[in-house]
């Protein structure tokens, strides 16, 4: 966890470090990913990485989306446990609420861009702050109450899993870990929102530093805490896995906060990947009033909504594809490691470093292009094994998988 936070905050501060081209307060901006790696690597790079992190924001937008049904069905499954018991089956399908949180996503899709969404991201940070909080205090009061610390310094015990099955959950988690560090894709996005001066490159050093400590420092209270208080036990998700029974309604405030914070981070993830195709349709057909027409919607008291028929279209129908594709495939924790070890080595870790070194000049074979370098290498490992130990998930769940009909 805390190699992973290192190598996250030093590559993000060589990514912002290439917000501007050249001089870091006066050069010309790189408005997206895309355009700081056509701006310093340029050529087929561009289109890679283009498809890499596009492809990485869907499966976002699809691993959003199953982890909202999952806590919209533990709101539902506590209040049952609470009336019927802890024994009760309380058997919950997982379709409906996908649709639900579905449903939001179309409508707030429609908020025209990156700019317009500052006040859904400090909700959706208030809410992570809740349902930490309550994870990491449910933890400690399990620990107390019990007054044991379960587990091992080796993880779960060989038995309760096989060898093999140790191994490939192990690498499973490296995608896991991974993925809860994958802001760099869309860092030069937000960067693109800071004011300056100071400059944004410090700006964004310093945002970048705090919240990689502060999520590191809950990652590891919860992690720590849940493990101590469950063992081999230890569900998959605290909030949702029902270590915890009760108190139900606490359970239910954090849950809550969840599925908020997620439809606040769906947004935020695919704001860059609406733009991207919008402006890529209003390029090629720039006379089409579909694509490029707005019609102004007044709304009293605010400020007038720009309906376009292009945006409304387009983004509705992702969101009812990414909807579908979580209904087909709702498996969380298997989908959040590929996500991690797809996204990790080539957005955190390989552009960043790569377009560092030719802004820098920095000389082949000198002692800080090794380093760069032995560290990319390293971390593409790294996510080649999260790789393999998540579709090895996968591949088990398939075995007792049935389309559509996905229940808890």
């Amino acid at each position: 966890m805390f190699l992973f936070s290192f190598v996250t905050y030093y590559t993000s501060t060589l990514l912002a470090a290439c917000y501007r081209s050249g001089d870091p307060d006066s050069g010309e901006r790189n408005y997206t990913y895309m355009d700081a790696v056509r701006a310093n690597l340029g050529g087929f790079q561009v289109k890679i990485c283009g498809a890499i992190q596009y492809l990485n924001l869907f499966g976002v937008a699809i691993g959003y989306t199953i982890a909202s049904s999952i806590s919209m069905m533990a709101i539902k499954r506590s209040n049952c446990f609470h009336s019927k018991g802890d024994n009760s089956p309380c058997i919950v399908s997982s379709n409906p609420y996908m649709i639900a949180f579905g449903v939001m996503e179309i409508i707030f899709s429609q908020i025209p861009d990156f700019d317009q969404i500052w006040w859904l991201s400090i909700v959706a940070a208030v809410m992570s702050f809740t349902y930490s909080s309550v994870g990491l205090g449910l933890g400690i009061a399990k620990v107390a109450e019990t007054g044991k610390i379960r587990g091992s310094l080796t993880g779960i015990s060989i038995g309760y899993v096989t060898p093999m099955e140790k191994i490939w959950r192990s690498f499973q988690a490296l995608g896991a870990i991974a993925f809860a560090y994958s802001y760099s894709l869309i860092l030069i996005e937000i960067q693109n929102t800071v004011k300056s001066p100071p400059s944004e490159y410090k700006t964004m050093k310093k945002a970048t530093l705090l919240s990689v400590v502060v999520t590191t420092l809950f990652y590891m209270f919860c992690g720590c805490f849940g493990y101590a208080a469950f063992g081999d036990l230890s569900p998959g998700n605290l909030l949702t896995g029902f270590g915890f029974f009760n108190p139900y309604w606490l359970l239910d405030i954090a849950n809550a906060a969840i599925v908020i914070h997620l439809v606040g981070a769906y947004q935020v993830y695919c704001q860059p990947l609406f733009a991207f195709v919008e402006k890529t349709a209003s390029k090629q057909f720039p006379d089409s009033k579909f694509i490029t027409k707005e019609v102004e919607i007044p709304i009293p008291g605010f400020k007038s909504f720009k309906l376009n028929l292009f945006r409304l279209v387009w983004r509705t129908v992702f969101v009812i594809i990414t909807t579908i594709i979580s209904m087909l495939m709702p498996f969380f924790n298997d989908i959040v490691g590929i996500l991690g070890a797809f996204g990790f080595w080539p957005l955190t870790v390989y552009f960043p470093v790569e377009m560092y070194m030719v802004q820098k000049k920095i000389p082949k074979w000198s002692p800080r292009w090794i380093c760069l370098q032995t560290l990319s290498l390293a971390c593409l490992v790294i996510s080649v094994a999260a790789a393999a130990g998540s579709f090895a998930g996968v591949a088990s769940d398939l075995k007792v998988y049935k389309p559509f009909k996905t229940s808890y």
